[in-house]
């Protein structure tokens, strides 16, 4: 039976998506792990690969179709002895346009010994209907002993590939099919609530104005904010942080690592402050999780990177553990990725704490939109020279930079809150012990 070619859900909030390429087109055989095309998510373009083997039947969603919801039926892959006339049994898109062939063939992997034998019959279930399993699953299965009535699949719709059955015994599969997890739905957040579309328009009737098409990035920012704002139980702790000490050691640090080629920002201190921060109070390195918290061992920090349209946050795991060089040189790379759209899902989630920094664009302070489920986040406004008072009682200048923690009371009370934020106040009026 033809295999319906599903459209993925490549990242946690994705309900829709841009296929921007087909890199295969009808005709071409593809193996598992073979690219075929290029999908637009909310985040970024990434490639999407096959997970069964076959020949490309026919593709029903040209490249270049935006708003393809997951799950829609994007192309038929045939199995063996299966040809284009079989395509009638699967249920294809009403109105799917039929793109040009384009693309030059896929290269035509090498097919393992056992694939040369013919697939068994496609099993079924008890009530009937059919198990869904791939050809090279089910010869395997089959050599093997397998019932795949036992065997729960992890590939669309829950059909049995390669990867559930190579690894298994006989006697694993019951324990396996027990074991399983139901597969998780995609994330769906409501766009948030407001006046109706034509109401706002009447309101600016005779008005000059232009319409802007909102992309996959801007939906998921306006339902995710949203729905952060309405969820999660927000409080704000403000602290103005002295940063003499710390430009002095900055400039130190940079004239001693130049011919290295590193320059280090005060963000990147931001970052280390706050990652050993997380260890310091380690109460409140945690997220929510629904029913329950969840304690973090290691200081997983986020970053807010401003890029045309929207924003990323890409998450530098176990910063606590990294010199002020290597996470320069990581947030780097990490933001100069996130302006180009090509950072994967894991590399943008996951994290216990964020930084906000608007300072860069002259801001004095502001208060952030914690990131869920993130337990907290660090808004970072610009360091401005302004009248101290001294140890001594003596008037002083200094550059100060005030900063606001948001702070998601679920998980953190007031005092831990303050706490972790004068511990990142320390570490960032302490610079040196940083490093200690």
């Amino acid at each position: 039976m033809p295999i319906e070619i599903l459209m993925p859900a490549l990242s946690p909030t994705m309900e829709e998506g841009t296929l921007a390429k087909w890199v295969v087109k009808e005709g071409d055989t593809v193996s598992s792990g073979d690219v075929m095309a290029e999908i637009e998510t909310d985040k970024a373009t990434m490639e999407f690969e096959a997970i069964d083997e076959g020949v490309i039947g026919k593709i029903l969603i040209a490249e270049g179709t935006e708003g393809v919801k997951v799950n829609a039926v994007i192309a038929i892959l045939l199995e063996d002895g299966e040809s284009a006339d079989d395509i009638g049994e699967t249920s294809t898109p009403a109105a799917a346009p039929k793109p040009e062939s384009k693309g030059e063939p896929a290269t035509e992997n090498a097919a393992p010994a056992e694939a040369s034998k013919p697939a068994p019959a496609a099993p079924v279930a008890s009530d009937g209907s059919r198990v869904f399993a791939s050809p090279l699953a089910r010869r395997i299965a089959a050599d093997k002993g397998l019932d795949l009535n036992d065997i729960k699949g992890s590939g669309p719709r829950g059909r049995i590939i390669k990867a559930d059955v190579e690894g298994l015994s006989k006697s694993d599969a019951p324990k396996a099919a027990a074991a399983a997890p139901a597969a998780a739905a995609p994330a769906s957040p409501a766009m948030a609530a407001g006046p109706a579309t034509d109401t706002i328009l009447k309101m600016y009737e005779g008005r000059e104005f232009e319409e802007v098409k909102l992309d996959g990035m801007r939906k998921t920012i306006a339902a995710r904010l949203t729905e952060a704002k309405q969820t999660v139980p927000h409080f704000y702790l403000r602290r103005d942080i002295q940063l003499d000490n710390l430009m002095a050691f900055r400039g130190q640090l940079n004239k001693q690592l130049e011919p290295r080629g590193v320059k280090l920002s005060v963000n990147d201190f931001i970052i280390k402050a706050c990652a050993l921060a997380l260890q310091q109070v380690p109460e409140a390195n945690a997220v929510w999780a629904g029913d329950r918290v969840l304690k973090l061992k290691p200081s997983d920090v986020a970053v807010a990177v401003a890029i045309e349209g929207g924003l990323f946050t890409p998450v530098l795991q176990d910063a606590e553990m990294k010199s002020l060089s290597a996470l320069s040189a990581e947030m780097k790379d990490l933001a100069t990725r996130a302006r180009d759209r090509k950072l994967a899902p894991h590399e943008y989630q996951g994290g216990s704490f964020a930084i906000s920094n608007l300072g860069m664009f002259g801001i004095d302070n502001f208060d952030a939109v914690i990131n869920p489920p993130h337990g907290a986040i660090l808004a970072v406004g610009a360091g401005t020279k302004k009248p101290v008072v001294g140890a001594d009682g003596e008037m002083a200048i200094a550059t100060v930079m005030s900063v606001t923690l948001s702070v998601d009371h679920r998980v953190i009370d007031g005092a831990l809150g303050a706490n972790l934020l004068n511990a990142i106040k320390d570490n960032l009026e302490a610079p040196m012990t940083m490093l200690a």
